[in-house]
């Protein structure tokens, strides 16, 4: 729990708000900044619930509900590049744009990824982006990630190329920014 943000399990009852979210307009506005290259195929309430009953039923952990002012704006959520060597990469959203330039993402990221080095044996925490996306660049840089590759131009969108980013930090270097913090 953060001072303006918490994050929290997803239950059933979220999901209709998720869907309103994610599936509820035609062209949403934050889809424009999280992966925009790849295509959002419809889905009806009844199906979303379907999966994600089975999404949460599976294992919960991988994702977690953003809370600002008591209601959902977003979610936070984790996916394994390779789980053996425990590389994962975090991501986050922030649906309701009135909560965007705020400050509010880069508080759920320093939550979310304080929340996975407390409850998972990692080493190391990352995110991949594209570089149309600066204010995820910008929180993840807030929070100590360094940038770690850049793949130039792989990224198609609005007939123009990005590059994709990744970006992380290590368990030390995260320990070291909060113990810098606390003095």
């Amino acid at each position: 729990m953060g001072k303006k943000v918490s994050i929290r399990e997803i239950t059933e009852d979220d999901i209709p708000v998720f869907w309103e979210y994610i599936y509820g307009t035609g062209e949403p506005e934050w889809k424009k900044w999280d992966a925009p290259y790849f295509p959002l195929a419809p889905m009806s309430l009844e199906d979303y619930r379907i999966h994600m009953r089975m999404v949460l039923e599976v294992d919960p952990a991988p994702r977690m509900a953003i809370e600002i002012d008591g209601e959902i704006a977003g979610q936070v959520s984790y996916y394994w590049e390779d789980r053996d060597s425990h590389w994962l990469e975090a991501g986050i959203v922030i649906y309701d744009s009135k909560y965007w330039n705020g400050g509010y993402g880069t508080e759920a990221l320093s939550i979310w990824v304080e929340h996975l080095f407390q409850s998972l044996p990692l080493v190391r925490v990352g995110i991949t982006t594209w570089s149309g996306n600066k204010r995820m660049m910008r929180a993840a840089e807030k929070i100590g990630m360094k940038l770690e590759g850049r793949m130039r131009k792989c990224r198609f969108y609005n007939g123009e190329y990005y590059d994709s980013i990744r970006m992380g930090i290590l368990r030390e270097e995260w320990r070291e920014k909060k113990e810098s913090q606390l003095l």
